[in-house]
């Protein structure tokens, strides 16, 4: 009995996994279809962080280079920034479906995702990187996502 328990929960847990894969490609491919290449949006990084009192960050992006980044104050953002090679790892939606193919929270233990319904794009990624460690948790808040021409 115990058996059949750890294998209706091993097939549960791959039923959602399927699901959150065909919800990732189906959204980034309704970002990719957009035609948006011009946009400017807030970023808000949450974690047991010293650096959260600045956020949001303001970001534009054209082309899929990031045109400007500025903290909460407004202040840029400049290359040498130590925090720099963090924020850019977010800085474009390309970045955001990237990360969550292949790079650091494919890999995380729990990972939730809600997409901006017309465009496609994340709006709130919850990261759980080890489910039984303490203070790795990270979230991603997208907001005022505005189209540029």
């Amino acid at each position: 009995m115990r058996n059949l328990f750890f294998i209706v929960l091993a097939v549960a847990l791959a039923a959602c996994a399927l699901n959150a894969q065909k919800d990732l490609t189906a959204n980034q491919q309704k970002w990719e279809t957009s035609g948006v290449t011009h946009y400017r949006y807030d970023l808000f990084i949450g974690c047991f962080c010293a650096f959260t009192e600045q956020m949001p960050l303001s970001i534009e992006v054209l082309d899929g280079e990031v045109v400007s980044m500025t903290y909460a104050d407004g202040t840029p953002i400049a290359a040498d920034d130590p925090l720099m090679e963090l924020f850019d790892h977010f800085s474009t939606f390309d970045h955001l479906f990237a990360d969550l193919q292949t790079g650091p929270a494919s890999k995380a233990d729990e990972v939730t995702v809600e997409y901006q319904p017309t465009y496609g794009f994340p709006v709130t990624i919850n990261i759980d990187q080890v489910k039984e460690a303490v203070d790795d948790e990270y979230y991603l808040t997208i907001s005022n996502f505005e189209i540029l021409k």
